[in-house]
């Protein structure tokens, strides 16, 4: 095996209210769109999808959601932004956006990011983050306290 690409695809209420929230907080662009399935691009451009969302009552693909069940139960979903200020930048659009922080940006010295933790509409579990970055940095400390 010389690839492997991580593609999740999360089962929600509504495709394209979740479309629109996820395009509003992190800058992706919509490469399907529509009521039943959406497939978001990375920003920039390009062919990249990171994300797919269905719809919840699927049944094509074999996995259904069972009523009444929690979304993403046990699952953390990591998004990697450019840096700690695009971190920072994230947070400030979940605020405007009403979104569900769970907490605050902070420097995760077992990981060697920044990240904060979010939920989007369907209540998914999200943590935003900074790249890797060694832990003797001081710089990477610092700029997550701000």
């Amino acid at each position: 095996m010389t690839q492997l690409r991580f593609l999740p695809t999360l089962f929600v209420a509504d495709v394209e209210a979740s479309s629109r929230w996820y395009q509003q907080l992190f800058g992706v662009t919509s490469g399907h769109g529509g009521p039943e399935f959406e497939m978001l691009m990375a920003p920039g451009g390009g062919h990249s999808v990171v994300l797919q969302l269905h719809k919840a009552d699927a049944e094509e693909h074999g996995t259904r959601i069972r009523p009444g069940s929690p979304n993403g139960l046990g699952v953390l979903l990591y998004f990697q932004v450019d840096d700690v200020d695009a971190v920072h930048d994230v947070r400030r659009r979940a605020g405007e956006m009403g979104a569900d922080v769970e907490c605050e940006p902070w420097h995760n010295e077992l990981a060697h990011h920044t990240e904060f933790v979010l939920r989007d509409p369907d209540g998914y579990a999200l943590a935003v983050h900074s790249p890797f970055v060694p832990s003797s940095s001081a710089e990477a400390r610092s700029s997550a306290m701000s």
